[in-house]
């Protein structure tokens, strides 16, 4: 065949082709395109995103993100923490409390803020290059297995009638297996530390400064109330309830003085996805109420969302609809093209496959309707509160 005319037809077939190759590059492009268009107005200095990966400790990530976080606000340089150091010495205690009470108690693997706290005031905190615990021929953390075994043996010991001391040997021996036996001392940046001398001398938080926060009027307000979630399996009774005006603003006072928020709430709303948009928002009609046909709409702009009352957050919490699903970081402020406020906020998802680099915009309905409590520095607590609260 005469090479010209291949040639030709080959140009011809190019020319005929290329507007369909645009048009579906622009029709990506459509699908790719989000409704929301974000504005960061204030953010702290923060660490970067990790990856909790296969694990139930978004509790440990959140807090360690917020810690982290604490430092840079002290004027201290950035330093990577171990949050399975932490982990490592909490599932021991949680066992503990899980055999004393029989068996009827929680043993999972999800936690609280205060749960990081009450560890390393007892154990230390180590840097992560001393204890990353990936000893298990696997690239990301993964508890699945060793979960299963220590469940196999509080198990095993609760059915018993006269336990012996060999069943928490047993439980410590897995996590040392799995996780690594934690360190003694090491050295960091030319020092030499044990993990509690680095939390006291290196890091020098003061963990009486941080307070927990909730929001919820079955309870008295500006008193200190046990948080009735699973997770706060020590039946910690030392969050303050305030009602959620005052929560919210003590959220964005926060922010704006520089500081940063641990946030903890639900995550299991059609419309939270930090996978597929990176938002979330509660919508004024929800997906129940809606038809097949609006149900099939594609979003195109910001939608308008529920005015949140603390009678709707009451209700929900009271019937299940929020649930205490997950912990993350609150690291700034933000406002959509329409001027509504957003809180930029740090996953623990990792980067891979996740809509803004692992960070999430919850909308202000979202966070006044969704959060289960917060942990705060108490210097950002407007004096008003903080008297009701009896805080000085």
């Amino acid at each position: 065949m005469n090479r010209n005319f291949i040639n030709s037809f080959l140009i011809l077939l190019i020319i005929l082709l290329l507007p369909f190759s645009l048009f579906s590059q622009e029709e990506k492009k459509d699908e790719d395109k989000s409704p929301y268009q974000f504005t960061i107005d204030k953010q702290v200095p923060h660490t970067p995103v990790k990856n909790q990966a296969r694990t139930g400790t978004c509790w440990c990530f959140s807090t360690i993100s917020f810690l982290e976080s604490e430092l840079l606000r002290m004027g201290e340089e950035e330093v990577d923490l171990s949050e399975m150091f932490v982990v490592r010495f909490t599932y021991p205690h949680k066992a503990e409390n899980y055999i004393r009470l029989h068996g009827d108690a929680m043993f999972g693997q999800g936690g609280q803020a205060h749960d990081v706290i009450d560890q390393i005031k007892r154990y230390g905190v180590v840097p992560e290059e001393v204890y990353t615990v990936m000893n298990i021929d696997e690239k990301k953390h993964n508890h699945g297995e060793i979960f299963s075994m220590l469940n196999a043996v509080l198990d095993a010991a609760k059915k018993r009638k006269k336990l012996t001391p060999k069943w928490n040997e047993a439980f410590n021996a897995i996590l040392d297996t799995y996780l690594g036996k934690p360190p003694v001392d090491f050295k960091y940046n030319g020092k030499k530390y044990t993990p509690k001398s680095f939390a006291e001398k290196y890091c020098g938080w003061n963990f009486d400064d941080y307070i927990e926060l909730t929001s919820y009027s079955h309870q008295p307000y500006y008193e200190k109330v046990r948080l009735q979630v699973p997770d706060n399996w020590t039946f910690n009774s030392d969050y303050y309830n305030i009602p959620i005006n005052d929560l919210e603003k003590i959220i964005d006072n926060a922010i704006k003085k520089g500081h940063s928020v641990v946030w903890d709430g639900d995550v299991s709303e059609r419309d939270f996805s930090s996978r597929k948009t990176g938002y979330a928002v509660v919508p004024e009609k929800g997906w129940e109420d809606k038809t097949e046909a609006e149900k099939k709409e594609k979003i195109t702009e910001p939608v308008k969302e529920k005015k949140i009352t603390q009678e709707m957050r009451q209700k929900t919490y009271n019937n299940y609809l929020t649930t205490d699903d997950h912990l993350m970081h609150i690291v700034g402020l933000a406002h959509d093209q329409e001027g509504t406020k957003f809180y930029f906020t740090k996953n623990s998802g990792g980067i891979v496959d996740r809509k803004n680099n692992g960070y999430i915009y919850m909308s202000q309905s979202y966070v006044r309707l969704k959060t289960i409590a917060i942990m705060v520095h108490k210097d950002v607590v407007a004096k008003r509160i903080k008297k009701k609260l009896g805080l000085k």
